[in-house]
């Protein structure tokens, strides 16, 4: 009897090991947390290089939550600042770096160009991320671009888009105000 005792107890030991691995492995950080206020569909306007628009976003998890995809159209119409108008459409995909400890933006673009970004100013709880270009394909890597996000409140958020040529300072190329859930003007879904 003590024998069968003394095995019941460690197997019973090792179960409660076992689950409470199991429990802290769930309960390990996400490290996709700091995206989680992006996600869902967002309008807004945005103004800048490209004149002023309007513009539309989706945020959600795929493949397995592993990472946070992005969907955009920015409309702008015909106007002085754009003569013909133009439909701005771009596909991203934030990840995260295990080695390097930080998120990664890889956006894919109408225009043909490809833009990755790694987070600057990492910093829990922060009311802004902030991502610079690491490389860009279909243009001159001597360019350096930078996404500021901005988190006035949870159903809002505000990004600033910069750009810098060779041997120049940054300076903003557009900036748009989105609020959450909000129906486009035109009606139309989000992408």
């Amino acid at each position: 009897m003590n024998k069968l005792a003394t095995t019941l107890g460690a197997v019973s030991l090792t179960l409660l090991n076992l689950c409470g691995a199991a429990h802290a492995a769930d309960t390990k950080p996400d490290p996709l947390a700091p995206l989680a206020r992006l996600l869902g569909d967002w309008t807004g306007v945005s103004s800048g290089a490209p004149g002023d628009g309007e513009v539309t976003r989706k945020y959600g998890y795929v493949m397995n939550k592993r990472y946070v995809q992005e969907t955009n159209i920015s409309r702008y119409p015909a106007q002085p600042k754009n003569k013909t108008g133009e439909v701005h459409e771009h596909l991203g995909m934030f990840s995260y770096d295990k080695a390097r400890k930080l998120l990664v933006l890889r956006q894919f673009h109408i225009e043909g160009f490809v833009n990755t970004f790694r987070q600057v100013m990492a910093v829990e709880g922060a009311e802004s991320l902030v991502f610079e270009s690491e490389s860009f394909e279909n243009l001159s890597n001597t360019w350096k671009a930078r996404e500021t996000y901005e988190f006035p409140s949870p159903d809002e958020f505000i990004e600033t888009f910069e750009l810098a040529p060779p041997g120049k300072p940054f300076e903003v190329y557009s900036r748009s105000h989105f609020k959450r859930g909000v129906a486009p003007p035109d009606g139309k879904a989000s992408p």
